[in-house]
């Protein structure tokens, strides 16, 4: 007599969870270790890497490091809250809520410190997009831009739980017109999906090291980034040095080169005397590595393969 397989519902829901579980948590993984990697980033003008603090004085590399290994469950709990969801209103008042106690899990573990309240925010919504784009069954479809469409989409609803907030980004945005974190999530990150991972990967392609790729995929965002972390802190004579210098450094060959190197360090010094530093851009630097692990480039640069 002839077996059949038979369906066993519980088993399948136990495989399914356990799928989703690996997922969040890897998810969780890349989403640390692209803020830890942003931060051993070196040499980054004005901002905490290797060599110091860079104009924070309330921040160190190992601040960093303790902030971003803090946050893992929180990156793990967004990937979990979209699973089996879509773009929604709903999604969106959840991930808020599980990034507000991933803020003060953060600011528990800095003593106060806002090592990555942007990350948060900007790194979260592709965690939530990778998480929608995964279960979607699309291994075709370009991931990269999948996943920042699904955050952008995410972005776009109101967070009607969100406590009202004075914060410096509000305030920056209210004051200079510019649309800050909310704006470059809503639009899709375009800074790091069209400017920072090319960036990235054509350094790579020419031979520049690791260390000096990224260093030059951050100073391409800044070349155009309305970066509200120069705004509040030193206002538009900051914001212009900032995108000045960085274009300058890329003029002359990038970190890679003696005359790119001489022009960092004049941009160094020069958000140094304003003490400011691109904090946003770095935000931008991070998603751009989370990306990059994400969706790997294929011998074709405009298409993606999925990694997870």
């Amino acid at each position: 007599m002839r077996s059949r397989a038979v369906c066993d519902p519980k088993r399948e829901e136990a495989s399914l969870t356990a799928r989703h579980t690996g997922l969040a948590a890897r998810l969780g993984r890349l989403a640390t270790d692209a803020l830890i990697e942003e931060a051993h980033a070196t040499p980054k003008p004005a901002l905490v890497d290797r060599r110091g603090n860079g104009a924070h004085r309330d921040l160190s590399l190992a601040l960093m490091e303790r902030s971003a290994r803090a946050l893992e469950p929180t990156f793990a709990a967004l990937s979990r809250a979209a699973r089996g969801m879509r773009p929604s209103a709903a999604l969106r008042a959840d991930l808020g809520a599980i990034g507000r106690a991933g803020e003060a899990v953060m600011m528990s573990a800095t003593q106060g410190s806002n090592a990555h309240r942007g990350a948060i925010w900007i790194v979260g919504l592709l965690v939530a997009g990778a998480t929608i784009h995964a279960e979607a069954g699309e291994p075709h479809r370009p991931a990269a831009e999948a996943i920042c469409t699904i955050g952008a989409q995410i972005a776009c609803f109101p967070d009607h739980g969100a406590p009202f907030a004075d914060s410096n980004g509000s305030r920056v945005r209210a004051r200079y017109g510019v649309g800050g974190a909310r704006r470059e999530a809503q639009e899709g990150f375009p800074h790091a999906l069209h400017l920072g991972l090319p960036a990235l990967r054509a350094a790579r392609r020419r031979g520049v090291a690791e260390s000096a790729a990224r260093i030059d995929a951050l100073l391409t965002i800044m070349t155009t980034l309305d970066d509200t972390c120069l705004l509040h802190r030193a206002g538009p004579p900051a914001l212009a040095a900032a995108k000045h210098g960085a274009q300058e450094v890329l003029s002359a060959g990038g970190t890679s080169t003696p005359e790119g190197q001489a022009a960092f360090a004049r941009l160094e010094s020069r958000l140094l005397a304003l003490n400011a530093s691109p904090g946003g851009a770095a935000d931008l630097l991070a998603a751009t590595l989370f990306i990059d692990r994400l969706a790997p480039a294929s011998a074709n640069e405009g298409t993606y393969r999925w990694n997870i």
